[in-house]
């Protein structure tokens, strides 16, 4: 179980990332949806998480929220309690009813294999209406997969602080999944320090696998490059 989205989520989520550093990428997708023919106007957003995106979109679209992790969505009910809200899977959640547009961010990533990938991407083409929009936003295509370290955190409130160091790496390229590392260092309100690791595994793909699974399950996409260095895929429901 990953601790960031289950223990530690509560108390320490918002101090990893927190919610003004989510207002670029969302006017970013933002951009996209209304350069995109007709815009939209509902989302359902797989993979949600806090809600931190959600936070900026909503003064655009209306939001259907949905999430693996109860202890996330109770983040974003109070970051967001304007937006309906669904605990669910995104490789097996069904509401029933269709959207405008699916949006999915990076909790993408923890698709490791190509058949959790079509799963999630199927429940996305379940949820679309014909003629709209799918946004999804890999941190990582195999194509421009590098290794790197990362560092940063917050203060919070009542002295509770976080900080943390992140290492992104392949140990076998060979297969189709990627690893992060992550140690947290967190100091609570009495000023003690504990330090706690937490290791993500993260899905690994190519382009042409990625445009191949969003035709397989009814999209016509292509991708599109961002500002942060990251290939989306963007496509239009036909089938």
């Amino acid at each position: 179980m990953l601790k960031l989205y289950n223990e530690l989520a509560t108390d320490w989520y918002e101090l990893l990332t927190p919610l003004h550093g989510y207002e670029e990428e969302a006017l970013a997708y933002h951009a996209v949806f209304q350069q995109s023919g007709e815009p939209p106007h509902t989302i359902l957003e797989l993979g949600s998480g806090a809600g931190h995106n959600a936070f900026f979109m909503k003064q655009w679209y209306k939001l259907t929220l949905s999430d693996l992790s109860d202890d996330m969505l109770r983040i974003s009910k109070r970051v967001n309690p304007d937006c309906e809200h669904h605990l669910g899977d995104m490789k097996t959640l069904r509401l029933g009813k269709t959207f405008d547009a699916v949006f999915i961010h990076d909790a993408i990533m923890y698709m490791v294999s190509e058949e959790e990938l079509r799963q999630a991407l199927q429940t996305a083409a379940v949820h679309c209406k014909r003629g709209g929009l799918i946004l999804v936003s890999p941190d990582h295509t195999r194509e421009n997969f590098e290794s790197s370290t990362d560092h940063g955190g917050e203060d919070g409130k009542d002295n509770q602080s976080l900080r943390y160091l992140s290492w992104t790496y392949d140990p076998d390229p060979s297969d189709e999944t990627y690893t992060v590392d992550y140690a947290y260092m967190l100091r609570d309100r009495k000023g003690e320090i504990r330090l706690i690791h937490d290791r993500h595994i993260e899905g690994l793909f190519p382009e042409k696998t990625w445009l191949a699974l969003l035709q397989e399950v009814g999209f016509d996409a292509k991708p599109i490059a961002d500002s942060f260095g990251r290939t989306n895929f963007l496509g239009v429901k036909v089938g």
